[in-house]
């Protein structure tokens, strides 16, 4: 049976890199993204060292929910999905809203993965030995200390901490997803790339209102820190997601955070809470309901 392999947000960056990896390792790559000519340009590049079937690129905006579902559906009827890596993500300097009214980080760092995942896990069943990886972040650590029973903590729009926020709902959440399918033939994993120089990270971390007032004092420091963090590159950072999704060693595992190194490591205390699991479940099942939403008939 061919291996097929889902990337969102792989047409550069630390996607590309990780659909290079999977192509390499023999799986039949599909990269999702917004622009069709950079996705041709990837299609190009992954070609080079496939050793399966041609790679192809499918055009999603994943900023909107009805657009996750088509490609859900459209990778439903495809078949049995053995590898999905949710690597789409966005780092905004402002608050904005999706066309769904939801902000856009929150949107797009983990409610995109979460609806994908939730409508494909049927998908992946049917492989049986399949791999979700959802690419996590170190901001997890600067999250707010709010809760989940909305979308957008309390204060202002500081982005790194709003960032921080939704890169923790998604870590609760995959975690929360692999119990539930830990008998299922699912494995699924969370890996952290460790930060590498790219489109979302280059002239994004260099402004002070990212961060608190309270820490602006320190923002010589944050911003050496920022930018060592984001200064390596993509194929480095890659590594743990490649590795979650093809290396023989996670093969029935399930529930691991993989670090940069690429070996397990703790997840942030906060997203192994059940109460925070349970938050961000019932938050993400109201603002992205797995069966479509009808249409009000007209009054």
């Amino acid at each position: 049976m061919t291996r097929r392999a889902v990337v969102t947000g792989g047409t550069g960056g630390i996607g590309l890199r990780t659909a290079l990896g999977l192509a390499a390792a023999g799986h039949a790559v599909t990269v999702v993204g917004r622009n069709a000519e950079r996705g041709a340009e990837a299609v190009a590049r992954i070609a080079a060292v496939a050793t399966a079937e041609p790679p192809r690129f499918l055009p999603a905006d994943l900023a909107s929910l009805g657009a996750v579902r088509e490609l859900a559906g459209q990778l439903a009827d495809e078949g049995p999905l053995t590898v999905l890596v949710n690597n789409v993500g966005t780092f905004a300097t402002a608050r904005r809203l999706t066309a769904d009214g939801v902000e856009a980080m929150f949107a797009v760092n983990h409610l995109s993965p979460y609806l994908l995942t939730e409508l494909l896990v049927d998908t992946l069943v049917a492989s049986k030995d399949a791999r979700v990886v959802n690419v996590s972040s170190g901001a997890v650590q600067a999250a707010s200390r709010q809760g989940f029973d909305t979308v957008e903590p309390r204060g202002g729009y500081y982005a790194f901490h709003w960032y921080g926020r939704a890169k923790l709902a998604n870590l609760a959440w995959t975690l929360e997803l692999a119990d539930r399918l830990r008998d299922r033939g699912v494995g699924v994993l969370a890996a952290d790339p460790g930060g590498a120089a790219t489109e979302m990270t280059d002239s994004t971390m260099t402004r002070p209102a990212i961060v608190h007032p309270a820490m602006r004092p320190l923002w010589p420091v944050l911003r050496r820190v920022f930018a060592r963090s984001t200064a390596g590159p993509a194929q480095v950072a890659a590594r743990s997601s490649i590795a979650a999704a093809t290396d023989p060693a996670f093969a029935g595992k399930t529930g691991l955070l993989l670090g940069p190194d690429c070996t397990p490591t703790t997840p942030h205390r906060r997203s192994t809470d059940p109460a925070t699991a349970r938050a961000v479940l019932e938050l993400s099942r109201r603002l992205a309901p797995l069966a479509e939403p009808t249409p009000s008939a007209p009054s």
